[in-house]
């Protein structure tokens, strides 16, 4: 087996040689999914699980791509004002964080959080990468008391759970028609390179795609069953303290209507590296973002049949101008003003980014108070 000598990085060499023994072991054709968990979490190779600069708002800083909470500061603290109602209707004092990244959002929310005279007795961040772990905890130092790190879900869990651009960068699987056959796309090792190959499956997308165009798309089981561990997780600590759960998940995405438009034909999968954007995730792995939008619908449903209320589904627009955005940017500096701006802009993330929540319980959370869309699920 020959080895890519892309890069004199010693872990993208070995991630190289990681996913070529995993085709080997899996036959010689490997499903994206799995290649995409590889490329993106092989302990201390993978994207997210290697040293590189992943969060800035420059390519000059290192960085691939920035989130909200590096954008304004204002986005964690308009959050905040979320996260202390759900906080009071759970009855709870912890708030748990799916990769926080940076550490920028859960800074910005435990100062606003205090700041509001919130008591937070614990915040737990969920993240598998050490190099981010190390970035975070250096952030965090004023509130390290009461700040944790685990790498898996405890059998119970209650509180409010956030999860920014977490989703998105769940793995999937890809699905091709071609002359109105449905294949599953998977990676293959040949001529020394890794290379697309499409075999006939069973799967199909979770609605017709009408048409007998050729169109690609992806399917989104990872994150459905994310979901539904993490209402297992909800009933479980509701069961044992009487105490429920609440979870917002921002991301980019559409409902099932719009994901599996007939004229989407080419999917959403995108990768980033350098604060630019293309469509091939098979070039220089281990060292670029791999993405795919959210089909909130299934995400929904997948809630729903857990067992848990869908308390909400909107822009990210709306969700946090009805937070109060506003109000503190009226004399805010005009640099500091625009960066929010870019949090709401229809042409920036304020329309294709969305908030959804669910809980134990049901009530209306302030955040959808104007503009729910939860009927277009």
């Amino acid at each position: 087996m020959n080895i890519p000598q892309l890069s004199n990085d010693p872990d993208q060499q070995a991630l190289h040689t990681l996913i070529q023994r995993s085709i080997a072991d899996a036959g010689g054709w490997l499903g994206f999914d799995r290649f995409m968990a590889l490329a993106l979490y092989a302990p201390g190779m993978g994207y997210y699980a290697n040293s590189l600069r992943k969060f800035g708002l420059s390519p000059e800083s290192g960085s691939d791509f920035a989130t909200a909470p590096e954008m304004s500061q204002h986005f964690g603290r308009t959050l905040a004002q979320q996260v202390a109602e759900a906080l009071h209707v759970t009855g709870t004092d912890e708030v748990w964080e799916f990769g926080a990244g940076s550490g920028a959002l859960a800074l910005q929310l435990l100062d606003s959080l205090g700041q509001m005279g919130v008591s937070v007795k614990r915040y737990t961040i969920v993240d598998l990468s050490g190099s981010l772990r190390a970035r975070q905890q250096a952030t965090l130092v004023a509130h390290a008391p009461k700040v944790h790190w685990v790498d898996a879900l405890p059998e119970q869990l209650s509180g409010v759970v956030l999860g920014n651009e977490v989703l998105d960068a769940m793995p999937v699987q890809l699905l091709v028609r071609k002359a109105g056959v449905w294949h599953e796309r998977g990676v293959v090792w040949r001529a020394d390179a890794l290379q697309w190959e499409d075999r006939v499956s069973d799967l199909r997308p979770p609605m017709e795609v009408p048409g007998e165009h050729d169109y690609l798309t992806e399917i989104h089981n990872q994150a459905q069953a994310f979901v539904a561990t993490l209402a297992d997780r909800f009933k479980a600590g509701e069961a044992a303290t009487g105490k429920g759960a609440a979870a917002f998940l921002i991301d980019y995405g559409f409902p099932e209507s719009e994901y599996f438009h007939p004229q989407r034909s080419m999917g959403t999968l995108m990768c980033h590296q350098r604060h630019k954007s293309d469509a091939n995730p098979l070039v220089d792995v281990g060292r670029k973002d791999i993405t795919a939008h959210v089909n909130f619908t299934g995400v929904a449903l997948a809630a729903q049949d857990a067992g848990l209320q869908v308390l909400g589904y909107t822009t990210q627009a709306h969700f946090l101008i009805n937070c109060g955005l506003l109000p503190p940017l009226v004399d805010a500096p005009l640099a500091e003003k625009s960066m929010a701006q870019k949090l709401i802009t229809e042409h920036e993330m304020g329309e294709l980014f969305k908030v959804l929540a669910f809980g134990t319980t049901e009530w209306e959370p302030m955040g959808f108070a104007q503009g729910d869309r939860s009927y277009a699920l």
